[in-house]
């Protein structure tokens, strides 16, 4: 096979596939979701919606935090415009393409592209467990240290936290990325998913693989477990501070805080979990796709509600927000 040249084209030019000395996938091709016609414009209006939805929420809750002059002093707030746009590249890494494949019968992508997002995804996810973890820190600070808060939290401190939230999302999966993409790959270039997942792709390469699936299995892991812990003991001392408050009110307010940003972890770190719980078999693909598409898709689309809904000075300010456009 290493001296041989083979080079074959799907008779509906779905992908090309050259060996020389070795093997190039010039193109992947996404088998997206096995549903029919009907099926496939239901899914594609469906998540059309859900993409504007969620583009125009988290805009909303950054334009609120910009143009309101007393929460974008807040860091609470700042971490929180922070997060909407992430959760807006989160959602953009994943819904065009499963739109654009949805409305194509081929579901081809370059191998380029198809690292691209790759990366992108596994980068932007980690952003967000760090996000996750510095928004946990800012309620431990805020409510077990309220003295020490605003120096402890200044405006410069939390810039600092969400420039590394940002660099550290992105530099972690760039070694591991470029290694999985420098292996060689055989037989078959068909992803039984809505996006570039590296199981699937990884399951195309060809012996040897090297230590690039390990590499990335430790630094996702570690990023996942080590958040986590942070997340559960940040939130385990407020909560013992919120039931020794002797104000009702105060606890009530405080509680209510940290009940939306646990609901956002929930969602976020339940649904990743359950990739990792999965047992292999026939449904194991599909089940994947489910999680992969609540967590990437629907979870941006319900953390602003969260937030919002349970937040009476954001609701006030995007209320005067739309009142002064109304007027405008």
């Amino acid at each position: 096979m290493n001296s041989s040249r083979f080079a074959s084209l799907q008779t509906d030019g779905a992908f090309h596939l050259e060996l020389v000395n070795g093997t190039t996938v010039r193109e992947f091709v996404l088998l997206g979701f096995s549903v029919g016609q009907q099926g496939r414009l239901l899914l594609f209006a469906l998540f059309t919606a859900i993409y504007i939805l969620t583009l125009a929420e988290n805009l909303l809750i950054i334009m609120t935090v910009l143009l309101d002059s007393h929460l974008a002093r807040l860091p609470m707030y700042i971490l929180l415009s922070h997060f909407s746009y992430l959760e807006i590249c989160y959602v953009t890494a994943t819904v065009p393409r499963m739109l654009f494949d949805l409305s194509s019968p081929q579901g081809a992508i370059s191998f380029h592209a198809c690292f691209v997002q790759f990366y992108v995804f596994f980068s932007l996810g980690t952003t967000e467990c760090f996000f996750l973890s510095a928004m946990a820190l800012d309620r431990y600070l805020a409510i077990c240290h309220p003295l020490r808060y605003p120096k402890m939290m200044s405006q410069d401190c939390c810039y600092v936290l969400a420039a590394a939230s940002w660099v550290l999302g992105f530099l972690l999966h760039a070694v591991p990325v470029v290694l999985i993409s420098r292996l060689s790959f055989c037989g078959r270039n068909t992803i039984d998913h809505f996006l570039c997942d590296p199981g699937p792709i990884l399951a195309l390469a060809c012996p040897p693989k090297g230590h690039a699936a390990s590499l990335l299995r430790v630094i996702v892991s570690s990023v996942l477990l080590a958040t986590f812990l942070f997340i559960v003991v940040s939130y385990g001392f407020v909560s013992v501070t919120l039931a020794k408050a002797s104000s009702p009110s105060s606890r009530g307010k405080g509680f209510s805080t940290v009940s939306s940003h646990l609901a956002v972890v929930t969602l976020f770190y339940g649904s990743v979990a359950a990739m990792y719980t999965v047992p292999n078999g026939d449904s194991h693909a599909m089940v994947t796709k489910v999680v992969t598409l609540f967590y990437s898709s629907v979870t941006p689309l319900f953390n602003p509600l969260i937030y919002c809904l349970r937040n009476d000075q954001v609701k006030e300010a995007m209320f005067k927000l739309l009142k002064k456009k109304m007027i405008i």
